[in-house]
């Protein structure tokens, strides 16, 4: 496509150079994230654990994930940082109140994203190119439509939603601020979220990468210029995150419809923005595969209210301790980034090739290859959390300091398990069997992490007097277990999807439901047209 005159000057003498010079950087200068994730992949080819060829597919499509969930993950924490300097330990406290308000942009979007990654992988594993574009026009509609209720929400109810989290007044204020700002750029988060899975089931997550981690690193950027620049504090924060994710939906809006964006390249494939947004199959498939990691997600999000609002009986402290270590814990669980998705992808493409014994293959070695890697990561964040934590006070001798720093180390234990969870959920997300991932979070974290949680806090059950027949039970008096609770809590968290997901995927039902979702027909020229009159990109 052809820029006008203004934009193409742009490009030739500003864009196009630091591309370049971009492109020396990165082909010149060892890239130590990629270089990691292979040497702990070789390794455990050396020991015979898994496949050299399917280690060096799995590390080009995981490490481009991995380096933008670092970005982002990283973005998040130094979001608390800064506000942590800048206005202090309630300020804190009130982004964690609003966190999950705001994550449940991508508990939505990650759901449509689930399906978006499931048919498009398929499809283009198959070259059925118009049902692909079919499926991404129909996930952006689906986007757009579950999200934008909730920017109104946020944005007319701040204070009675934060409100019903906590009863302290200034962590009350900060949040509801948060939040109010933030919720703006919810439907964008969803629609990037979209976008970035339909390059990655293209076998393309650099490009995915640069868009994304871009947008991060411009967050962090557009951070310090309103909280310390403009003095904006939560809201500069929320601010930021507003605009750069307006930004990144714009960079894949183009790039997708032109088939390349100024500075990134060429993307995989090229969508026509006209057509049918609403298609009745495609639809109907995304809900069907999409609704349960939908769910899975928000059981993710929809965990934190409860938790927080027994975190709030600890005390601000314990509340900023865990956000910290949520935040630190984030970071620690970018691996899943790239092997989740790396697993839906190559999984996704074999079955929609209909070879199911290199689809197993294939999630069988990254389940071995995440784990590693994971233990790996754990092991590096276990040695500094002390420093780690302290960079998110405004005093080293903060009293939530010690907090953070001994649930980083629970953190540290229970992410190993998260490892085997994710990885293991990444050939059932591929073939439609979304279900029992989902199953499986909400029981390590409703069965699991609250009760254990909710014994740390010396919460007590109640004496209950049963309606009509008016009898009461007595008062429960239980344990206290401190801050076990919350220590057994995270292990909770990881230890019982973990042993599901991997049962599931042992038992390979997920192949056999994975046929009603595959491609109908290879595409012809004409549905060539539609989605790929940009070249492919090989692995």
């Amino acid at each position: 496509m052809t820029l006008p005159p203004p934009l193409s000057w742009l490009f030739a003498f500003v864009v196009a150079p630091l591309r370049r010079a971009s492109r020396w950087l990165v082909d010149t200068v060892p890239n130590p994230v990629r270089l990691g994730i292979l040497w702990i992949g070789l390794g455990l080819v050396r020991l015979g654990l898994i496949d050299r060829d399917r280690a060096e597919k799995t590390t080009e499509l995981a490490w481009p994930r991995v380096l933008t969930g670092i970005a982002r993950m990283s973005k998040n924490a130094v979001d608390v940082a800064m506000v942590g300097v800048a206005v202090g330990t309630s300020a804190v406290a009130g982004v964690g109140f609003a966190s999950p308000f705001w994550g449940l942009a991508f508990s939505l979007g990650g759901g449509i994203a689930g399906g978006t990654i499931a048919l498009v992988s398929q499809r283009f594993g198959a070259d059925a190119h118009d049902e692909l574009g079919r499926a991404v026009r129909s996930s952006v509609f689906l986007a757009v439509v579950s999200t934008v209720p909730l920017s109104v929400l946020f944005w007319l109810y701040p204070e009675q939603l934060i409100s019903v989290l906590t009863s302290n007044d200034e962590a009350l204020a900060e949040g509801a601020t948060y939040l109010q700002v933030v919720g703006f750029g919810i439907p964008f988060a969803a629609l990037n979220l979209v976008a970035s899975r339909v390059l990655v089931g293209c076998d393309d997550a650099f490009t995915a990468m640069q868009i994304r981690a871009g947008g991060a690193v411009a967050n962090i950027v557009l951070n310090a210029v309103f909280i310390f620049g403009f003095g904006w504090g939560v809201a500069g924060a929320a601010m930021g995150t507003v605009v750069s994710n307006v930004a990144a939906t714009t960079a894949f809006t183009l790039g997708l419809v032109w088939g390349r964006f100024p500075g990134v390249g060429e993307f995989p494939v090229t969508l026509a923005p006209f057509g049918s947004y609403t298609d009745t199959g495609m639809i109907r498939d995304l809900v069907e595969i999409g609704t349960p990691v939908a769910l899975r997600n928000l059981v993710w999000t929809t965990f934190q209210f409860p938790m927080l609002g027994i975190l709030d009986i600890f005390g601000e402290n314990t509340v900023a301790g865990w956000v910290i270590a949520r935040r630190i814990w984030g970071v620690m669980n970018t691996p899943g980034w790239g092997f989740g998705l790396a697993s839906s992808s190559l999984v996704g493409q074999a079955l929609g090739q209909n070879n199911e014994r290199e689809a197993e293959a294939y999630g069988r070695d990254i389940i071995r290859f995440a784990v590693a890697t994971y233990f790996v990561s754990a092991l590096i964040v276990a040695v500094s959390a002390e420093q780690l934590v302290q960079l998110f006070a405004d005093s080293p001798t903060s009293p939530e300091i010690p907090i953070a720093r001994d649930l980083v180390y629970a953190a540290c234990f229970a992410i190993i398990f998260q490892g085997v969870s994710g990885a293991s959920a990444g050939p059932l997300d591929a073939s439609g069997d979304t279900r029992i991932p989902f199953v499986s979070q909400f029981i390590g974290q409703y069965l699991g992490s609250i009760p254990l949680a909710y014994l740390g806090a010396g919460g007590d059950i109640p004496a209950i007097t049963v309606p009509v027949v008016g009898v009461t039970t007595p008062e429960v008096v239980l344990p206290t277990l401190g801050l076990w609770g919350l220590y057994l809590a995270f292990v909770s968290e990881t230890a019982i999807p973990a042993a599901i997901n991997y049962w599931r995927f042992r038992t390979n039902k997920w192949m056999r439901i994975s046929q009603a979702y595959r491609p109908e027909a290879a595409g012809g020229d004409a549905d060539r047209a539609d989605t790929s009159t940009a070249p492919q990109k090989d692995d």
